[in-house]
């Protein structure tokens, strides 16, 4: 009886012992506010909205976990929803999980994941884009930017001192059929067309504390049906980034260079150039700022951008911000000045936005 008491005793406190080095966080953030338009629509007029895609940063939900293997071996998950706070739909495809869904491994080598995930463009922008998918910024040039997830997708990410390099490789980058830069409809990992959906990127960077520098490479192939033009598996889209930050005290300066080569039906080249400034004004207040210009190739269809956020930081979980951006289209270029924003080809466009933001 003793024996057996001891036994079940041991089981216990090995089983408590394993949930305490278990975690599950559950986490998110709400953010949305009102938006005013000029020259908007096919009629050239101005409208005031509360956008759905995305406001300082797009809205989600989230859980992430980890359980301590031993031998410093983790084991890992992310599951990350992306909610359209106006109606409470989900974005990204109208997939539960649309922003993440991952299983890893981590250890002192590096994290191994396995799932829809971020790839390398997204690490290698992190540092340098100071407005990230603001609703007004760079991103709005190259609707991909604020996109640069892959399904299907099997990632290594590994940081050493100052240096990080990584790599995923996807065997089908896209399932959404729906949804536009969101879902791009190439599932891929069809019998008989090894290359179609296929997308590998890479990236390395280093991170000096004051100064960083990052470049990566990102490819990615069409499919029957998949949106963009790239229709079949021989077209590639591909996009090559050098980016860098330095720091001052707490003003910080981030810009780079992405450089994008479409091979489609008719080829296209750009190269989108980038700088903007974050600089803390007060305990509270932070202005960020952004500029921007597309320049493609054999066209006269460029466009610019220049972006400005106010922010006011309640607390370290909630803030309210006052969002500017102005577009200038040329040629034949409508680009809008934020995500689902229209305008006319050659018009320039402005948008102001007032939000609140809150995470847990």
């Amino acid at each position: 009886m003793k024996k057996q008491f001891t036994i079940a005793a041991a089981t216990l406190c090995t089983a408590l012992s394993a949930h305490a080095q278990s975690s599950v966080t559950i986490y998110g953030i709400v953010d949305t506010g009102v938006e005013y338009l000029n020259h908007s629509g096919p009629d050239d007029r101005s409208m005031v909205r509360m956008p759905n895609i995305t406001a300082s940063v797009p809205s989600r939900f989230g859980l992430r976990g980890s359980e301590d293997l031993g031998g410093g071996l983790k084991a890992l998950f992310v599951l990350e929803s992306g909610i359209a706070i106006d109606t409470g739909a989900l974005n990204y495809g109208n997939r539960l999980f649309g922003r993440q869904a991952l299983v890893g491994l981590s250890s002192k080598y590096g994290t191994l994941s396995l799932g829809r995930q971020y790839n390398m463009t997204f690490y290698a922008l992190l540092d340098s884009d100071t407005m990230g998918p603001n609703i007004h910024a760079m991103v709005n040039l190259d609707s991909y930017l604020p996109n640069t997830r892959s399904d299907n997708a099997v990632g290594y990410l590994g940081k050493f001192d100052g240096f990080s390099v990584g790599s995923t490789y996807s065997l089908g980058r896209d399932a959404g059929s729906t949804g536009g830069p969101q879902a791009t409809n190439c599932a891929g990992e069809k019998p008989g067309d090894a290359q179609a959906c296929r997308q590998w990127t890479g990236m390395v960077k280093y991170d000096g504390g004051a100064y960083g520098v990052s470049g990566s490479y990102d490819r990615m192939h069409g499919g029957v049906g998949a949106l963009f033009g790239l229709t079949s598996s021989n077209y590639t889209d591909t996009r090559s980034t050098v980016n860098g930050f330095v720091k001052w005290g707490t003003t910080k300066i981030g810009g780079g260079v992405i450089s994008r080569r479409n091979e489609a039906v008719t080829s296209l080249k750009s190269n989108l150039v980038y700088l903007g400034l974050t600089q803390p004004i007060a305990e509270a207040w932070v202005v960020d700022a952004q500029v921007a210009n597309l320049d493609i190739k054999s066209t006269k269809n460029d466009a610019a951008i220049l972006a400005l956020r106010l922010s006011y930081n309640f607390s370290r979980r909630t803030a309210s911000y006052l969002s500017v951006g102005h577009i200038v289209n040329k040629g034949a270029s409508a680009v809008g000045v934020s995500p689902g924003a229209t305008t006319l080809a050659g018009l320039d466009q402005s948008g102001v936005m007032l939000g609140l933001r809150h995470s847990f």
